[in-house]
């Protein structure tokens, strides 16, 4: 009985393994870099150098990383290796990149001191799907601000509250 867990055990957690390190070799793909990439709703958000679009997680506070573990599967964080520094691509202020050690030891590439992720649902470069999620996932522009939606503008005009005036005439 052992020996056949460990036949289907085996080949399983190589699987896993295999799987996470292609999501990190994913995440550190472009070495880090950070470019301003457009974006018709929000404006001028963060993306990797693929233009995959980059988020924050409000709960990540003072270098605290808490996007950890089944988290960070459905959110990579972006990395770069040891020792490395994430690059600055277009529009992007290179004063305002840093980095920060996870709790797994891999280093994380931060913005203006959010620490940076991608979200698995987002398919293609420029999609936005993660924005907002929970009310703790916002993307990041490159003044180092959490995009919010813009305001919204009303095309019909508001109610007026003075009553309309009518002549009444006691005296027909």
């Amino acid at each position: 009985m052992y020996i056949r867990l460990t036949r289907r055990g085996v080949p399983l957690v190589l699987l896993a393994l295999a799987g996470v390190g292609a999501a990190m070799a994913a995440t550190m793909a472009g070495g880090g870099t950070v470019k301003a990439a457009p974006n018709a709703k929000y404006g001028s958000l963060l993306a990797t150098a693929s233009g995959m679009t980059l988020y924050h997680y409000t709960l990540d506070k003072h270098g605290a990383i808490a996007c950890t573990g089944t988290c960070a599967k459905f959110w990579p964080p972006l990395l770069v290796k040891v020792g490395a520094k994430p690059t600055a691509g277009s529009g992007i202020n290179a004063a305002k990149l840093g980095t920060v050690k996870r709790p797994n030891e891999t280093i994380q590439v931060m913005y203006a001191g959010f620490p940076l992720y991608r979200f698995s649902g987002d398919k293609q470069a420029g999609a936005v799907k993660g924005q907002g999620v929970d009310g703790k996932w916002f993307a990041v522009t490159p003044a180092g601000r959490l995009a919010k939606a813009p305001a919204q503008t009303n095309p019909v005009p508001p109610p007026t509250t003075t009553a309309p005036t009518t002549t009444y005439d006691p005296y027909p």
